[in-house]
């Protein structure tokens, strides 16, 4: 998926959530957001998602203007917060099941998708059992899962590195994004973990205020000193005070 952002500002009340918003990105990046408390990075994926709409400024998917009302297009996206929305009475595959229906997917791989990401994802003693009965860490592991067996071109993670996921958990995360971004898919994740942002992504965006401060390459971030004035972590302390 092309993706692109132009002049996007969303306003909560007087509360500038985010302030003329643009960007570019090709398919098969993997972008890392970061910024302080209420920086806007939550509102940008949800933006992006589709659950709320901007004030002004639009999103572009593949060169169409996105319609939040437009199922087919909603249905290319999957938006994952740190806390995912489940029924407590459910089970893991029925959970996937029902995400399954909502997406229309049905294609012939899907079962193997499925069965790959439970295994992987150490869910696979847990399929059966109620989903009120899971610690958070597998909470998240069956929305990934489900993320998973759906495959979306844009995949909108909000703090998945703070979700309670265990090593193995994180581990899959990251390789799974590697290779979905490698096959095409574009991956947006916001994060306060400056060390994985640095080392996992295409790309990443500072947010501060609502807008778009820097964005670096890898290339460009591996070219910082680790240390000093001129490192990623003095660069970012310039954004702690309030804008004048």
């Amino acid at each position: 998926m092309h993706l692109q952002l132009r002049g996007v500002t969303k306003r909560y009340g007087r509360v500038m959530a985010l302030a003329d918003f643009s960007l570019e990105l090709p398919p098969g990046r993997i972008v890392a957001v970061i910024g302080l408390n209420g920086a806007g990075k939550t509102t940008l994926l949800r933006c992006l998602s589709g659950i709320v709409a901007p004030t002004r400024g639009e999103v572009r998917f593949d060169g169409q203007p996105f319609q939040r009302r437009q199922l087919d297009q909603r249905q290319r996206l999957m938006f994952l917060p740190d806390f995912p929305a489940l029924f407590a009475g459910m089970n893991a595959l029925q959970h996937i099941a029902l995400v399954l229906r909502t997406y229309e997917r049905d294609d012939p791989g899907v079962d193997d998708r499925i069965l790959a990401a439970l295994r992987d994802l150490d869910l696979l003693p847990l399929a059966e059992a109620p989903l009120e009965t899971l610690s958070r860490g597998q909470l998240y592991k069956v929305a990934f899962s489900a993320l998973l067996a759906v495959a979306p071109e844009l995949w909108l993670l909000d703090e998945p590195f703070a979700s309670g996921l265990d090593p193995q958990g994180l581990a899959i995360v990251k390789q799974r994004a590697r290779e979905s971004a490698a096959a095409g898919a574009t991956i947006i994740y916001s994060t306060q973990i400056l060390e994985i942002a640095e080392r996992f992504c295409d790309l990443l965006c500072v947010i501060d205020h609502g807008r778009l401060r820097e964005s670096f390459t890898r290339e460009q971030l591996a070219a910082l000193p680790p240390t000093g004035p001129d490192s990623l972590e003095a660069r970012l302390r310039q954004f702690r005070e309030p804008a004048a």
